[in-house]
C-alpha cells in the first residue's frame, strides 16, 4: 500500500491545541475518532480534564501515551509549542512507525527544525518543514502553508488531499520555517509596540491625539481597529507568541544580526498573557484598560 495516497491517511497528532482542532474542524471527516492525538497536558492533573473536553468535543481518539498516538500513524502533525518542538521529536522517534510522515507545523527557527529533522530521520521517520503562515481561525485547514525539506512532496500530497493549502517552498529543512520567523519580526513586532504605544498613551491621558496623528500619518490603517486586535491576539495567546519570538531571536542570530527587537517583542508578548485579563469586548480603550487595571 501506498500510504501517501488519497484516502490512506492514518494521522495523529503530537499537541491538540488551536492549530490541531481548527485543522480537524476544517477537515469534517466522517470518522474523526480514526484519528489519534496526545497532548502533554494529558500529563497533568490540573489540565487532564480541559484537554479531554478537547478531544471529546473534536471527535478525535485522545490517547493517554503518546506511544498509543503513534502505534500506526503514518501521518503526524506536530504541533505543540515552538519551545517544545525538538523535545518533541525526541519523544516520538522511538514510537515512529518506520516511513512515517512527521509534519513539523511548529514556529520554530530553522536549527531547531533542522535538530529535530536529525532525530526523527534516524528514527527512520521522514520529516518535513511546514511553515503556518496566518492564524487558524478562522480559515482552519485552508490557511496558507509553506513546506520545505526532502520529503516535501509527499507531504503536500497528504496536505492536498486533506484539501489543505500548501505551497513547495524547497528540498532543505529550514527553508520554509526562515520565511515563517522573520515575517513575525514584523508581524508579532508590531503588536509589542501596539502593546507599548497604546497602554503608554492611555496612561499619560493622550490616547485620542496619538491616534489621531497615526491614521494622519498612516490613513490606511484603522489604527483603533487594529490596536484593538493586536492587544486580543496577545492576551490571549501571548504565551505561545513569545516562545515564537524567542524562536525568532535564534533566528536572526543566526543570520549574524542581533535580535534585539525579536527579544523585546517576546517580553511584552508574555507580560500581556501574565495578565491573564480576558479580551472582553473588541475596543482598544476598554482592552488598554483592562490590561493597565493588571499591569
Amino acid at each position: 500500500m501506498n500510504d501517501d495516497a488519497p484516502g490512506n491517511h492514518r494521522i495523529s497528532f503530537v499537541g491538540f491545541g488551536e492549530a490541531a482542532q481548527a485543522f480537524v474542524s476544517g477537515w469534517a471527516l466522517e470518522r474523526p475518532d480514526q484519528i489519534s492525538a496526545y497532548d502533554v497536558k494529558s500529563d497533568c492533573p490540573a489540565n487532564k480534564t480541559g484537554i479531554k473536553e478537547s478531544y471529546r468535543r473534536s471527535g478525535v481518539n485522545g490517547q493517554a501515551h503518546l506511544a498509543d498516538a503513534l502505534a500506526t500513524a503514518q501521518v503526524i502533525f506536530c504541533t505543540v509549542t515552538a519551545n517544545r518542538a525538538l523535545e518533541a521529536a525526541e519523544a516520538a522517534a522511538p514510537d515512529i512507525v518506520p516511513g512515517a510522515l512527521w509534519l513539523d507545523c511548529n514556529s520554530c527557527a530553522p536549527d531547531t527544525k533542522r535538530r529535530a529533522a536529525v532525530v526523527i530521520e534516524q528514527a527512520g521517520g521522514r520529516y518535513a518543514d511546514v511553515a503556518v503562515m496566518a492564524a487558524v481561525h478562522p480559515r482552519k485547514h485552508l490557511v496558507p502553508l509553506l513546506v520545505s525539506g526532502p520529503h516535501a512532496e509527499a507531504a503536500c500530497l497528504v496536505l492536498t488531499d486533506l484539501k489543505m493549502r500548501p505551497v513547495i517552498i524547497g528540498d532543505t529543512v529550514g527553508q520554509a520555517s526562515s520565511i515563517k520567523m522573520i515575517r513575525s519580526v514584523m508581524i508579532k513586532g508590531l503588536e509589542a509596540l501596539t502593546a507599548e504605544c497604546f497602554l503608554a498613551a492611555r496612561k499619560a491621558g493622550v490616547e485620542e491625539q496619538v491616534i489621531a496623528s497615526l491614521e494622519a500619518s498612516d490613513p490606511d490603517i484603522k489604527w483603533r481597529d487594529r490596536g484593538a486586535y493586536n492587544l486580543g491576539r496577545m492576551m490571549v495567546h501571548g504565551t505561545r507568541r513569545a516562545a515564537e519570538m524567542r524562536e525568532v531571536a535564534v533566528t536572526v542570530d543566526a543570520l549574524g544580526l542581533a535580535g534585539r527587537m525579536s527579544a523585546a517583542t517576546a517580553l511584552w508578548q508574555d507580560e500581556i498573557a501574565a495578565s491573564a485579563v480576558e479580551p472582553g469586548v473588541a475596543d482598544l480603550i476598554a482592552r488598554a484598560d483592562r490590561l493597565l487595571a493588571r499591569l
